[in-house]
């Protein structure tokens, strides 16, 4: 409560400053950086996302599905499908889908640029102020670009700096089928070559406004029956698969699971936790394979 109360006079006399970072790294599914906050630092950031989230909540296109409330990435995949459908008029015509990728995504936000557009909605100069502490916190590369993975705050800093993309691309191009997860975000049309003309003002919007670029290995154009890998599936017109990716990880997780439960580092409780969770993912797709390695793995 002592801590609390500090915290409560720091921020009241805006005295507040932000502490430093503990740095280390996962390899799931590939190889990130994260830098944790203090417990002291961490509760601010939840504050802050607790008044901050509503509010922005309503500024957002409907079909961005990252650290939002009530989408994720199941939600995501199904709508990826109810676009193809309607894109291909019940695959009855060819379907085009333009997936891309943001470069190094939280490790080239530009903070002045993000405390720009938190000026647009937000008027109280006490709160930028904030907000500005919290965001200057953490570089990556280079001072003043860069936001930390390990930050609550980070979720949301990441949807209000990529709304500019996603209200530029439903309004300015006038696309109807797009949709966003974090980085990632696909376009979906009948007409390959007006996809192809999108890339390069995509690109051009994403340097001039938000100093991003595009991940030229993992931009393409690609017919919706030949398969999308998208948000850890192959999305094909009548069903979808597990990524071969993710089966593998899956399978490395398991056995590694039931070593720790008969080495008795976790419960026979946990170790079926952990089983239901990857069986329940199956539930979102074709898996009946999988789903029989996984209980062969098991016993």
């Amino acid at each position: 409560m002592d801590n609390i109360l500090s915290l409560h006079n720091e921020l009241v006399n805006q005295t507040y400053n932000h502490g430093g970072y503990k740095a280390f790294k996962i390899n799931d599914p590939k190889p990130r950086n994260i830098h944790k906050a203090n417990v002291r630092d961490r509760l601010l950031h939840h504050a802050i996302y607790r008044i901050l989230y509503p509010f922005f909540e309503r500024t957002f296109i409907t079909d961005s599905y990252s650290c939002r409330i009530r989408k994720g990435t199941h939600r995501a995949v199904n709508r990826f499908c109810e676009f193809a459908c309607k894109a291909s008029k019940n695959n009855t015509r060819s379907c085009w889908i333009l997936k891309c990728d943001i470069k190094k995504f939280f490790a080239s936000v530009d903070h002045q640029i993000l405390l720009n557009i938190l000026g647009e909605y937000i008027s109280d100069g006490r709160i930028i102020l904030l907000l500005k502490n919290v965001i200057d916190s953490f570089s990556s590369e280079k001072p003043g670009i860069g936001i930390s993975l390990g930050n609550l705050t980070s979720q949301l800093f990441a949807n209000i700096y990529l709304n500019k993309l996603d209200q530029f691309i439903k309004h300015k191009l006038g696309t109807k089928y797009y949709l966003r997860y974090a980085d990632d975000f696909v376009i979906l049309s009948e007409n390959k070559k007006w996809l192809r003309m999108q890339i390069r003002m995509i690109q051009e919007f994403l340097w001039n406004d938000l100093k991003f670029e595009l991940h030229n290995n993992k931009v393409f154009i690609r017919k919706f029956n030949q398969g999308i890998d998208f948000l850890g599936y192959v999305v094909l017109p009548h069903y979808r698969v597990l990524r071969t990716r993710t089966k593998r990880r899956i399978f490395r997780k398991i056995r590694q699971k039931r070593l720790d439960f008969e080495n008795g580092k976790i419960s026979e409780e946990s170790f079926n936790q952990s089983l239901q969770s990857y069986l329940g993912i199956l539930k979102h797709c074709y898996g009946h394979k999988v789903k029989k390695r996984i209980i062969e793995i098991k016993t």
